[in-house]
């Protein structure tokens, strides 16, 4: 379940002395609903990614005994499974008019009962899924994200990289939302003109880099590489560590990258999250990317710091799942 594999000739370039092009695959697509208007902001960047790929759009939707107690106020005469059958009901005939709407996307429809992590993990296996595209309310509280329980599950389990699409993107980024009145809609075209690598040196770093290049490639995308310094005392009398992350920055990407402009590569000092989202902006960015290993394991960027980029991105965050090996 990755979404680049290793460098690949194509037909035109299998038996020249060139250089071959990172292959972005990405044939299964899962998209996790509430039926919320957080869930529905991200619903046009799954179809759009899954029209640019030929993927299958996988829509889920999970009934959990929380959001049964909500929509009933906590009403006890009512039996569990008549709630469930109706929940269910109204469900599936949301996800099957939204399905209808996906003009020339092959999808697959879910609704299912219980805890939602599980029941989402389930689907993920059984299915390949190759990313995740969820939604995310972006508020902030006490110095840590609150992106929902759904959506942190989502980020720090999932063992594919996952799009998140917060409240905050604007400009060239912001894709349209679908029309719920239209039975058919056009495909939704995916554009990314600037891509931002968030790295942070880590020894897994260059895994997540191949999945940005790959994106630039495929999208004839700039690229730019940041690293943030964020202890950053005393460098006007020792410079050591800033040419050695911009010698490691500019390591990341190969030199017989296919990319269609020099990749740039940036050092900030100060919060990590602050000066890639600032740089974001500043960029007119339409991805950042981060690389992140899974719940029990140090990160490739710390939790905290992939919670308030999500939050505060004006752009889609593709965060990627790595393992270090140790």
């Amino acid at each position: 379940m990755a979404l680049v594999d290793s460098k690949a000739d194509t037909p035109e370039t299998a038996n020249l002395d060139v250089a071959a092009k990172h292959i972005i695959s990405v044939k299964n697509i899962l998209y996790a609903t509430d039926f919320s208007a957080t869930s529905e902001v991200a619903l046009p960047y799954a179809a759009a990614v899954a029209h640019k790929f030929g993927s299958t759009l996988h829509v889920a939707h999970i009934v959990s005994d929380t959001s049964l107690l909500l929509m009933t106020g906590g009403v006890d005469y009512v039996t569990f499974g008549t709630l469930y059958e109706d929940a269910h009901s109204i469900a599936k005939e949301k996800i099957d008019a939204l399905a209808a709407r996906m003009a020339g996307i092959p999808t697959r429809r879910y609704v299912r009962h219980g805890k939602v992590w599980p029941n989402l993990s389930n689907i993920i296996a059984e299915n390949t899924i190759d990313l995740i595209v969820v939604g995310t309310h972006g508020r902030t509280g006490l110095g840590k994200m609150v992106v929902g329980s759904v959506a942190e599950d989502i980020l720090r389990h999932a063992p594919c990289p996952v799009l998140t699409v917060g409240p905050k993107i604007v400009g060239r980024s912001k894709l349209a939302p679908l029309d719920s009145r239209r039975a058919a809609l056009a495909p939704v075209e995916l554009e990314l003109q600037h891509i931002l690598y968030a790295a942070n040196l880590s020894p897994v770093s260059l895994q997540v880099a191949a999945v940005a290049v790959g994106l630039a490639e495929e999208f004839e995308a700039r690229l730019t590489l940041i690293h943030v310094l964020e202890n950053y005392s005393n460098l006007d009398s020792r410079p050591g560590p800033i040419e050695e992350a911009a010698r490691r920055l500019q390591a990341l990407v190969a030199k017989d990258a296919v990319l269609p402009y020099a990749p740039e590569i940036m050092l900030d000092f100060g919060s990590a999250w602050h000066c890639i989202v600032n740089k974001a902006a500043e960029l007119d960015t339409d991805l950042i990317v981060l690389g992140a290993q899974s719940a029990d394991h140090s990160t490739h960027v710390p939790w905290s710091t992939v919670h308030q980029v999500v939050a505060h991105a004006n752009c889609p965050v593709l965060t990627v799942r790595t393992d270090s090996g140790e």
